[in-house]
């Protein structure tokens, strides 16, 4: 059997209880309403249950590190040093949404900006070549969630 981890299914403003049923009624573990969000726990043969069958949740993330950050060079140095290679390589297509909360961060679009740059910069310092980012068709959807000083990275299943 495999490993369970956390994961967070993101839907409106109001369904947070009816899709917390929803996960519930497929077996899902640890299951904790928040703001247009609801945290679970389960393997990956769930988060792909998860994907297929869940109404009301818009998409299914998949945390993979979180730290604070109080500035934008924090956040660009978060990306530079955390372990990309093990999710994307050169040829791979990528792309950054984020949401932001908090008087830290008050623009999602730079962090997402600044949080790319990391990205790259790693990749082209490492490799002398980097990753492209597609907004339509990317290999990779990562997700940045910034509230206050605290930041999630998570990948978009």
């Amino acid at each position: 059997m495999e490993d369970n981890f956390k994961m967070v299914a993101k839907t409106f403003y109001g369904f947070e209880e009816i899709l917390a049923k929803e996960l519930l009624q497929l077996g899902a573990q640890d299951i904790k309403p928040g703001n247009r969000m609801v945290s679970f726990v389960g393997d990956l043969g769930f988060l792909y249950k998860a994907n297929l069958c869940l109404r009301t949740a818009l998409k299914i993330l998949k945390p993979i590190h979180s730290a604070r950050v109080q500035n934008d060079e924090e956040l660009y140095q978060l990306f530079y040093d955390f372990p990309w290679e093990d999710y994307l390589d050169i040829d791979s297509k990528f792309m950054i949404d984020s949401v932001v909360s908090g008087t830290i961060f008050t623009h999602s679009q730079y962090a997402a900006q600044k949080a790319k740059d990391g990205l790259v910069d790693f990749f082209r310092d490492q490799h002398n070549e980097r990753p492209s980012v597609d907004l339509n068709r990317p290999d990779l959807r990562i997700n940045l969630h910034i509230q206050d000083d605290w930041c999630t990275i998570s990948l978009d299943s």
